[in-house]
């Protein structure tokens, strides 16, 4: 017996060395281990449970470091942390990665075995699908996202025509109950027409219309009149889908005819089409399995928080998001997902040099009471949903209130792979974070999204600022009515920053660099460089006394800034800024109707010398009574054409106040490398510019589809 109080005594010695307790985590470790370098444990969860061991033995407060060394660690359910399991100011706990090493945890799971079918198609049985009803999603090839067997290929189909039918009206505006019968031209309809009923029940369409998009399984075919049945929701009456609306369906073997596609029966085999090259000896296959990796689950409405906990160097990958039977009704930012790691009810929590990518959903969400969390230098790529959402689509008051939330430094790109109205940061109703330093590109609806109330109804977006960002390649041609930085409702003491914002496009209309909806109010968005963007550098659909100074708004394609509408309060100032352009419309919309400020500006168009301010001449628009000590004159810049925006001189940019701003110090900072993969792969940006150039040219029939 006292052999056995001497060997733990040295442990604990061991473990608890100056205030510190340390434990271990080793991909050849094991659980029953005591969690010594010499005796590491297999999982965090033996890790968590080790300190909650600890912590009843010892009233001392000391702080606990849970080393990981490399490898792939492998979840079997997520990993909780609860109040229990917090730390203190004095001594967090930190979960890290060993010196040099970047430790991988995947909810994902390996399916090999596969047989090479007569036609090269690959297959397998995988038993937990036939015996356990295990279904995903997403599938993954060699580390990239593989495509679930759709129709077309690329491209789309586009309804024919189509007829909601009202089941249950309910007291709003959109239907509880109703059926959509949706009708194509028969070519459209050619794979259909060879799927088995069976298969029909598998089938689902995506729907891309306006800012939103949605999925829905088929309830049935009528092959005879090429028409598909589906049900749920009826279709919003500010965005429902219309005829010549762009579609695709997807989940059905009839579909699998394409290299890189892949298809899971009902009965759980999967097929691959595999790409040229692949073999099942060099391709690795997973499946993601976890809907969340991490939960952080406190409760904040009876004070029991999870508290001062670190991750550091910690990689997060292949995290599933199930379609539920109901599909994806329409969902602005597609805030109705979950998250990879899910925060509620936290308070000073810090991810630093982390990653997270291979998602269904969403990256990371701080949820409804956190508090005075970090998230600085972590890597977010290839999301099935958005980056990092902070609080709740609810205003909540007190301590369910999300604020002080700090994201500073991180790469966030490639998203909405999955969900395309997902954004890169949204920061709901919160209040009091900052946004900075932070490289945001590759995304089809909006970069940074701030404020979650439509109209002039109480909002808890105060406060929030957006600095030295880095927002670029958003949009594409998937959907409409979209920014790199968006803002929504009141939201007092927010500033918009000395952000970078270029490369915005839209299918249709929208496509802005940054823009104020429904009202936004309250907000400073200056320092900006905005250039290459659809339909301006700025817009304000309407809101009140807002501010949009010191900016440089540079070469939207149509026009260079838009206002909406006009109401009977000062909508904006618009003072100090510069906008150089070679197309479009100078201002578009209700300018000269709203109330607005707008003065000390200087317009220069480097094509030739047309200028249309609403249908004005700038002579006229001066008559009006606007830009009474604005210019039309070079800004002379050192190279405009080629996005270089430094001045040559003073002279001109001085007769208007504006203040220089340094455009290097936005982005991200630290190594090269770090910087290096901020940079988005030139096939990315090359494809983007392709598709903006179709767009273009593809307008007039694009706008004869709306």
């Amino acid at each position: 017996m006292k052999k056995h109080i001497i060997i733990l005594a040295l442990i604990f010695t061991h473990l608890s060395l100056f205030g510190q307790v340390k434990y271990y985590i080793s991909e050849n470790g094991n659980d029953n281990n005591n969690g010594s370098s010499d005796q590491p444990f297999a999982s965090l969860s033996a890790a968590r449970n080790a300190i909650r061991d600890y912590k009843k033995t010892h009233t001392e407060d000391v702080s606990f470091t849970v080393t990981i060394t490399d490898g792939t660690y492998y979840l079997t359910e997520p990993f909780i942390l609860s109040a229990q399991d917090s730390g203190t100011p004095e001594h967090p706990i930190i979960y890290k990665a060993d010196k040099d090493a970047s430790p991988v945890f995947s909810g994902g799971k390996n399916i090999k075995d596969f047989q090479i079918q007569e036609n090269g198609i690959w297959k397998v049985k995988i038993p937990e699908c036939s015996y356990y009803n295990w279904r995903f999603d997403q599938l993954y090839v060699n580390d990239a996202r593989a495509v679930m067997a759709r129709t077309p290929n690329s491209g789309f189909l586009y309804i024919d025509n189509i007829r909601e039918n009202i089941w249950s009206q309910g007291s709003g505006k959109v239907a509880e109950r109703a059926q959509q019968e949706i009708m194509f031209n028969d070519s459209a309809f050619t794979s259909v027409k060879n799927t088995s009923e069976e298969e029909i029940n598998l089938m689902r369409i995506k729907a891309y219309h306006k800012w939103d998009f949605t999925l829905k399984y088929i309830d049935k075919a009528d092959k005879d009149s090429s028409t598909l049945f589906t049900s749920g929701r009826g279709m919003k009456p500010w965005n429902p889908l219309t005829k010549n609306g762009r579609v695709v369906l997807e989940n059905y073997q009839a579909a699998l005819d394409t290299a890189g596609e892949w298809f899971l029966s009902k009965n759980g085999t999967l097929y691959y089409f595999p790409l040229p090259g692949q073999t099942p000896d060099n391709t690795e296959i997973i499946a993601p399995g976890l809907e969340n990796l991490v939960l952080f689950d406190g409760n904040s409405s009876n004070d029991t928080f999870v508290e001062n906990i670190k991750f550091e160097g910690l990689t997060f990958k292949y995290c599933h998001y199930r379609i539920p039977q109901s599909g994806f009704e329409p969902n602005q930012a597609a805030t109705a997902l979950n998250a990879a790691i899910m925060l509620k009810g936290a308070k000073n929590i810090t991810l630093s040099e982390c990653e997270i990518s291979h998602t269904g959903q969403h990256a990371l969400w701080f949820a409804k009471g956190c508090s005075n969390a970090n998230v600085e230098h972590c890597y977010l790529h290839n999301l099935g949903g958005g980056g990092i959402y902070l609080g709740d689509r609810h205003p909540l008051n007190d301590k369910e209130h999300t604020h002080h939330i700090s994201l500073n430094n991180n790469i966030i790109q490639s998203g909405g792979r999955e969900f395309p109205p997902a954004v890169g940061i949204w920061v709901g109703h919160s209040s009091d974070c900052k946004v900075s330093h932070n490289d945001i590109g590759d995304f089809y609806y909006t970069g940074i999204s701030i404020g979650w109330t439509w109209g002039y109804n109480p909002s808890q977006a105060k406060r929030n600022i957006i600095s030295y960002n880095h927002i670029h390649h958003i949009g594409w041609d998937l959907l409409s009515d979209m920014a790199a930085v968006y803002t929504l409702g009141e939201s007092e003491g927010t500033i918009i920053r000395n952000n970078i914002i270029h490369h915005v496009h839209a299918y249709s209309y929208g496509g802005w660099g940054m823009y104020c909806d429904e009202g936004s109010s309250g907000i400073v968005l200056e320092n900006n460089l905005v250039y290459s963007t659809k339909t301006g550098g700025f817009q304000q659909h309407y809101g009140k006394n807002n501010i949009v100074k010191n900016n440089i708004l540079a070469y939207s394609k149509l026009y260079q800034a838009q206002c909406a509408r006009a109401e009977d309060h000062r909508s904006f100032d618009f003072t100090n800024n510069i906008i150089v352009f070679n197309k479009g419309l100078v201002l578009k919309g209700v300018w000269d109707k709203a109330d607005i400020y707008i003065d000390n500006n200087i317009y220069w168009n480097t094509q030739d010398s047309s200028y249309n301010f609403v249908d004005l001449s700038f002579e006229e628009w001066q008559n009006l009574g606007h830009d009474k000590n604005s210019y039309i004159e070079n800004p002379d810049f050192k190279n405009a054409a080629a996005f270089n925006f430094q001045f040559k001189s003073k002279k001109v940019y001085q007769k208007i106040g504006f203040k220089p701003f340094k455009t290097s110090e936005a982005g991200v900072y630290g190594n090269k490398d770090w910087k290096k993969k901020a940079c988005l792969a030139n096939y990315i940006t090359e494809e983007f510019d392709k598709r903006v150039e179709n767009n273009l040219k593809n307008e007039a029939l694009i706008k004869s589809r709306l």
